[in-house]
């Protein structure tokens, strides 16, 4: 199979579909790989990095899309890349259909065959592919938010940790998930006091038993959100819906009454966002005011660290390239339950149940989708 890697067009992206030794492992099985010229630079790749590894480079994007059999990006296809994917190529990247109508119709058009790495599963439940950058951003987050906090940011003037004889900041975290868990630890190390809240008792106990007791965790109710996010310097929003858009749980007369200054930081923006004053933004400009809150809402946020990102999502996808291309897609398909769960959208049909529902697209069963 020719897999094609473009260059990533997003804002501020810097990440790329496949990395050197990847590339590499992929021409060891009998593929062949083409590489979009300066792909690779934002991770410090450059050309003769990946001919060594076996690829051909291509001048541009235009010439990836129009021989490549199979598609590998990062994020999802923006509009003009979209228009050149053709009937029965087979698209493997992040998509995050349900909040976004206009790619979902472009792909329907298109008939492809469009694979999402964060609706993948794994035999012990999660979501494999979502969960290495969910790592990061949660990670991410707490930086990110620490740095919003400093008044020439817009925020409180706040130190996330405080100094002896003056609190520190007040960080809520909701949802306990991967992107919760590793805001939480991120946010401990640093010193503040930190409140997690969760609907899921054991996702709770969970983090209890992984964090000990420098984090308080709280069920999740209305009230409880409530009395939190009222008195938090900085919330994290971390919920997560597989495949459908994000539950807006925190309301805009929520944020109108939080502490002017405060920062919210919303890593559920690529699937719509938990707050319902968010907007995604980007690293160009990664925030925004909203009644004196400070929204940091950028919907790529592992791009910043392209390089720990790119190996980390490589990790992850790598087999499952490697299937797809032995195998070809609808064998790999058919053989996985697992990978099936990815195929989002095949020849003109949407195939994942939640982006149906949201989007109100006829719903068709992947597996039969395939067998027709």
């Amino acid at each position: 199979m020719l897999i094609g890697v473009p260059k990533e067009i997003k804002v501020h992206e810097y990440r790329v579909g496949l990395a050197p030794h990847s590339v590499h492992e992929v021409v060891a099985h009998g593929h062949d790989v083409i590489v979009e010229k300066g792909a690779g630079a934002g991770i410090g790749a450059d050309e003769d990095e990946y001919r060594r590894a076996g690829a051909t480079i291509a001048d541009d994007a235009a010439e990836v899309f129009e021989r490549a059999e199979m598609i590998v990006k990062v994020k999802e296809p923006q509009a003009v890349e979209r228009k050149q994917l053709r009937e029965g190529q087979i698209l493997f990247t992040y998509l995050h259909l349900a909040p976004d109508p206009e790619q979902t119709k472009d792909l329907v058009a298109s008939g492809a065959v469009c694979i999402a790495y964060e609706t993948v599963t794994a035999p012990g439940g999660g979501l494999p592919l979502l969960a290495p950058m969910s790592e990061v951003a949660g990670r991410m987050s707490i930086q990110a938010g620490a740095h919003c906090l400093e008044r020439e940011q817009g925020g409180r003037g706040v130190l996330l940790g405080g100094v002896p004889g003056v609190e520190p900041a007040k960080v809520v975290v909701i949802g306990g998930g991967v992107v919760g868990a590793n805001a939480t630890q991120m946010a401990v190390g640093l010193g503040a006091e930190v409140i997690v809240i969760d609907r899921s008792i054991e996702v709770l106990r969970a983090l209890s038993q992984r964090v000990g007791n420098r984090v308080r965790t709280v069920f999740s109710t209305r009230h409880a959100l409530e009395t939190h996010v009222l008195s938090a310097d900085l919330v994290i929003g971390g919920v997560l819906v597989v495949g459908a858009a994000a539950p807006k749980l925190v309301t805009a007369d929520m944020v109108k009454r939080m502490k002017p200054g405060a920062v919210v930081v919303d890593v559920a923006i690529d699937q719509g966002g938990c707050f319902e004053t968010s907007k995604p933004t980007t690293h160009a400009e990664p925030t925004y005011v909203v009644d004196d809150v400070v929204h940091y809402c950028v919907a790529n946020m592992p791009g910043a660290v392209p390089r720990t990102s790119t190996f980390a999502l490589n990790n992850a996808t790598l087999p499952f390239i490697l299937a797809l291309a032995d195998k070809g897609y609808r064998q790999a398909l058919l053989d996985d339950e697992h990978l099936l769960m990815g195929l989002n959208v095949h020849k003109c049909q949407v195939t994942y149940e939640a982006v149906a529902k949201d989007l109100g697209y006829e719903y068709h069963d992947a597996r039969e989708a395939l067998t027709e």
